[in-house]
């Protein structure tokens, strides 16, 4: 039943016998590089379309239930790490991408939180959400998901103790805390028919967002997949690549895409031969890490305390790499 779930509902592998019959009865053959291709491209956008859009759908709506000034009495009960903590784990229900999240960020450390819990809410928030969860299970499988979340949950907890250690409020610009952190605005009590609309308008918005990516992610997938020859990603990401961890790291932090995007290039990657650590970290880095969501963060704090956010990513999301890669057999 197991193998079934994932492979059958989560994989939906009948999808991608379905779209090959469908090119072979066009006349297209299938086991050609094109044919290949437009089989990879055509069944990896229709099952990321539909699970992200049930994802969105079923997050959106648990969502509801904690707008920001919820979401900061809960935290506010809390302290130490285990504010951290549940700081971390309020970023797997909110948006999909860092970008999405800054805004939250910048409320959330204006309402006057502790400046390491609303960094581990920022860390977490597009790294480890739970249409992350699903994606993973669905391409990579169980063990392999609830480890990387576990291990994207540890970092965010990890890097937020950390600069709430180094004492860097006074890095956070000025027009942030000097806003009247003692306003509280209730959320008005929703019905379960307008948390379903607006769940519904949250898988509308969002797709229109994520849906490019979707595109792009996949068509890079597909070339990969079907066009670049095994034995040049063993040489860069496999194995015989000691830096493979760094460089993916690396190459992963200037892109700006979120997890619907990046998923199709990580399969594609696996099946060539690359090392699980090394793709990880990429997925890391590019949900984390994008480029347009540090220049929104450079708005809100100071150089100092975005340098250390970006070390801390880095050589967590590193570690997290070559841990991976160590331990792969256990995963595959």
């Amino acid at each position: 039943m197991g193998q079934f779930f994932q492979d059958q509902i989560l994989g939906m592998k009948w999808l991608n016998a379905l779209t090959g019959k469908g090119l072979s009865a066009l006349g297209l053959d299938i086991a050609s590089r094109l044919g290949g291709s437009i089989q990879f491209f055509i069944y990896d956008v229709i099952k990321i379309t539909i699970l992200l859009c049930l994802l969105i759908f079923v997050i959106s709506f648990l969502q509801s239930y904690f707008p920001p000034e919820r979401s900061k009495r809960i935290i506010g009960r809390f302290h130490g790490i285990g504010a951290n903590i549940i700081g971390a784990l309020l970023g797997t229900v909110t948006p999909f991408c860092s970008c999405s999240s800054i805004p939250i960020f910048m409320g959330f450390t204006s309402a006057g939180l502790p400046l390491g819990v609303t960094f581990s809410f920022l860390i977490s928030s597009p790294m480890v959400d739970l249409g992350s969860l699903v994606l993973l299970m669905s391409i990579f499988g169980v063990k392999i998901a609830v480890a990387y979340v576990v291990l994207g949950l540890a970092i965010a907890v990890i890097g937020g103790t950390m600069i709430e250690k180094l004492h860097m409020e006074d890095q956070v610009e000025d027009f942030i805390r000097n806003v009247n952190s003692n306003v509280n605005i209730e959320a008005p009590d929703l019905t379960i028919r307008d948390r379903m609309i607006y769940a519904r308008d949250q898988v509308v918005s969002t797709f229109r967002k994520v849906f490019p990516y979707i595109l792009v992610g996949v068509a890079i997938g597909a070339v990969i997949h079907n066009w670049i020859p095994e034995s040049w990603v063993e040489a860069v990401l496999g194995s015989r690549n000691p830096f493979g961890v760094v460089l993916a790291t690396l190459v992963g932090v200037p892109m700006y895409a979120d997890i619907f995007g990046t998923i199709p290039v990580a399969e594609a990657l696996l099946e060539k031969g690359a090392l699980l650590g090394t793709i990880l970290s990429f997925m890391m880095a590019v949900t984390t890490l994008s480029l347009p969501s540090l220049i929104m963060l450079r708005k809100a704090v100071k150089p100092r305390l975005l340098s250390t956010f970006i070390g801390i990513c880095v050589i967590g999301i590193i570690l997290v790499g070559y841990g991976f890669n160590a331990f792969q057999y256990i995963f595959i």
